[in-house]
């Protein structure tokens, strides 16, 4: 039987949607990765925030309004089964416990919601090929075309 079927109140803590949350340093940016099984094809709302200090402050969010302080260095791109956190300008003050939020439109399991406690000196370094990892249809597409490149070549000789 299918976990993610309504029936029984406590399944529903089966159907995470979250499944993973990481941070990474990108030059003087700190990304935040939060990938997701896309459980719907209902329109996704996110929220990114921080608590520090035992307040929240929201980053950036399509839930409720942004702190004024964040909206001008964060943006947020989407993927397949990602939503990217970019904060710019990144320093030890931003420094906290970040929250990921994301929920589907229509979706009875409500909010889902994963932590991830980010301290500067801790942070690795961005994967540069991490979304090249992702889109591998594109790896797949350029290995298969070197050898049709080395084969014209050998054809026009």
């Amino acid at each position: 039987s299918d976990p993610c079927l309504p029936l029984p109140v406590l399944q529903a803590a089966h159907c995470q949607m979250i499944k993973d949350l990481s941070a990474c340093l990108l030059g003087q940016s700190l990304r935040v990765d939060c990938r997701y099984e896309n459980k719907t094809s209902n329109p996704l709302t996110y929220e990114f925030s921080i608590t520090k200090d035992n307040r929240k402050h929201v980053i950036h969010s399509t839930i409720s309004v942004s702190e004024n302080v964040y909206r001008s260095r964060a943006n947020v791109t989407m993927h397949k089964n990602l939503v990217c956190l970019y904060l710019q300008s990144f320093t030890t003050s931003d420094e906290g416990v970040y929250m990921c939020e994301l929920k589907a439109t229509n979706d009875y399991t409500g909010n889902q919601i994963r932590n991830i406690t980010v301290i500067k000196d801790k942070l690795e370094k961005c994967a540069g090929f991490s979304l090249l990892i992702q889109n591998t249809s594109w790896l797949l597409l350029l290995l298969l075309s070197l050898p049709l490149l080395q084969a014209v070549d050998f054809v026009s000789l």
